[in-house]
């Protein structure tokens, strides 16, 4: 059992990890469409509506023509509008997450992991490999057919943004986090679909111990194959960060070094949060912020850069900005879960922490 579990200052950082979850996630939902928001038109908006630096939740739009091509939940992320999370499918999944390891334990099984799928969350609330692995589930097919048949989305995002709560409960164990998140990750994705969650697990751990951010990044690498396209390409950023090259010019880097796997593949999403991370360096606001200016899949990249901050820094130390807006509230498609209390979710998280079992 690793010591940090009974850190006094333990249910403080979980609390934050459940905090920058969504509130990274509500900062990058209204602009989440990486073909349409890309880097340069995210910052054309925020200047046109003199949000530069960014600092809060994303502003109204200054230009009629710009609200259309916004997502259309925006008029409940803005600032100034937002009361209590708007439900996103990248908190659903951290919900779902905590409900499975309350309800089968960590000795839970891929079939587990489909099987509450089919309990707890409708259908049209799924997208890409999660959309598909569960049509496989309801014609009946079992893993780890669930995650290839008929699935063309198996190294996209989707199995990363649900890693989050084994990262929370396995407080500076990467190891036992990776494994965890691989077991869930399986029942949809291959390849770098799972190192994605392995890695995002393994990181959010060691972010509970490693004495900054970039620990907690060469800790989590040694969890996926050293030359899996993903731990190539995360090199690769903090390769870049550590030459000192501006963030601007990393980003445009490894745009050109991924171009053509497309927005929602974990691979180029994770150069964007990545370099969050790095050049955000343990802020929290920098690291949300400068993950989300990134472009690409910016809700998810927002929300695992704010848990990983989050955990860093702890709930208390999170600006109020981010926090009072959110009124300790989150809408959830789980079933049995909407309305649900962040405290009441972090205080759960805690208690599968802390037992360790």
């Amino acid at each position: 059992m690793s010591t940090q579990r009974t850190e006094p200052g333990l249910a403080d950082r979980v609390h934050g990890g459940w905090l920058g979850r969504i509130a990274g996630n509500m900062l990058g939902k209204p602009v989440e469409q990486g073909e349409v928001w890309t880097r340069d038109r995210i910052d054309r908006y925020l200047r046109r509506a003199a949000a530069l630096p960014l600092t809060d939740y994303l502003p109204e739009p200054a230009d009629p023509d710009e609200a259309a091509v916004l997502r259309p939940e925006w008029r409940q992320c803005v600032r100034g509008r937002i009361q209590g999370s708007c439900r996103d499918d990248d908190v659903d999944y951290a919900i779902l997450g905590l409900h499975l390891l309350e309800t089968h334990g960590f000795g839970f099984s891929t079939e587990q992991v489909g099987d509450l799928w089919l309990l707890r969350l409708p259908y049209l609330q799924t997208f890409t490999a999660e959309r598909a692995a569960y049509r496989n589930l309801a014609n009946g097919m079992k893993p780890p057919l669930t995650a290839t048949y008929d699935n063309p989305y198996q190294e996209w995002i989707g199995a990363l943004i649900r890693a989050d709560v084994y990262g929370w409960t396995c407080p500076g164990d990467p190891v036992r986090a990776a494994g965890l998140a691989r077991r869930d990750a399986v029942l949809s994705h291959t390849g770098n679909g799972v190192y994605g969650a392995m890695w995002a697990a393994a990181l959010i751990s060691a972010a509970f111990t490693a004495p900054g951010v970039r620990e907690a990044l060469d800790t989590a690498l040694t969890v996926v194959p050293a030359s899996s396209r993903l731990a190539r390409t995360v090199r690769r950023v903090t390769s870049l960060h550590e030459a000192r090259l501006p963030w601007e010019e990393t980003l445009t880097t490894l745009s050109a070094e991924t171009a053509g796997l497309g927005w929602i593949h974990t691979v180029p999403n994770a150069a964007v949060l990545t370099a969050g991370l790095l050049y955000g360096d343990g802020d929290f606001t920098r690291t949300i912020a400068l993950t989300v200016r990134g472009g690409l899949d910016t809700d998810s990249n927002g929300a695992t850069a704010g848990s990983v901050a989050g955990v860093l820094t702890g709930a208390e130390s999170i600006p109020a900005r981010w926090r009072d807006p959110l009124q300790d509230t989150v809408r959830s498609a789980v079933f049995g879960f909407d309305g649900v209390r962040i405290s009441a979710l972090a205080e759960r998280t805690l208690r599968l922490a802390t037992s360790g079992t």
